[in-house]
């Protein structure tokens, strides 16, 4: 059994991402989803132990948490100080970061390389902060984080020495424009930024995924730029946890699981 915890946890589309997966891979996993209230992280992994779960997918308000609480921590999780992955090493509980190794995996699923690029990171939240460790591991050159608030800007590039904190102009020169805030969920119209920033040879992504094409996103393609998705991240960060848990040579089908996350997401609305 693997499981999902987090408060609240009952909108969360990882049951369904996951039971597609395990379903098509043919192992006999199920996945659950586990509401612990905030402060209860801890008492979560000891019921990890004692029940002997086999994975555990981590998401808001337990991340930092459960960094503290696991034995060992994996190099990106340690760097960002946030777990959302727990697996077993032996009878150790290991703590690890897939989301911003997911949003490159879905960046190359594209057909974007990231290696050599110049980054613009709009936000400077946990979200954020996992794509700018990662497009740095990923070999990005150049990475300029953008938020309102500078001092927040100045501690997320403090992650690695490819990233400094920027203006707004600054996205007319980057390669690959990414909207890592929760900018483009409502209904009110707002934009992450001005889109005429944005310009023809740009990559621009989303990390929202509901709405799948963001107001962002279109104004981005009217502009000539290549879109992608937010959905992207949340299935390969996905598909990073089964290797964890089940092994590297697991059978992980992303487009089954993409596939199931379409699905419930139309179900919803």
């Amino acid at each position: 059994m693997a499981a999902v915890i987090g408060s609240p946890v009952a909108h969360s589309l990882s049951p369904v991402i996951h039971r597609a997966a395990f379903d098509a891979a043919g192992v006999d996993w199920t996945y659950a989803a586990l509401e612990v209230a905030p402060g209860n992280a801890s008492a979560a992994l000891d019921a990890m132990r004692t029940l002997g779960i086999g994975g555990l997918s981590v998401t808001m308000p337990h991340k930092d948490a459960v960094a503290a609480a696991v034995d060992r921590l994996d190099p990106a999780a340690r760097a960002l100080h946030s777990v959302n992955t727990v697996s077993w090493e032996g009878d150790q509980l290991v703590g690890w970061s897939t989301d911003g190794a997911g949003f490159v995996a879905s960046l190359a699923e594209a057909g974007v390389d990231v290696d050599g690029a110049k980054v613009a990171v709009i936000g400077a939240g946990g979200a954020a902060r996992s794509v700018i460790d990662a497009l740095a591991r990923a070999g990005a050159v150049d990475v300029t984080v953008l938020n309102r608030t500078p001092e927040k800007a100045e501690s997320a590039a403090a992650l690695t020495p490819v990233a400094t904190p920027g203006i707004i102009s600054d996205i007319g020169r980057a390669d690959i424009v990414v909207n890592a805030t929760s900018v483009g969920m409502g209904t009110d119209g707002s934009l992450p930024c001005d889109p005429d920033l944005l310009h023809d040879g740009q990559v621009v992504a989303d990390l929202v995924y509901h709405p799948l094409e963001t107001r962002w996103l279109s104004a981005a393609a009217e502009r000539g730029a290549r879109t992608v998705d937010g959905l992207g991240m949340l299935v390969h960060q996905a598909a990073l946890q089964q290797r964890i848990w089940l092994g590297d040579d697991a059978v992980v089908d992303t487009a089954v699981m993409r596939a199931a996350a379409l699905a419930a997401l139309t179900s919803r609305g």
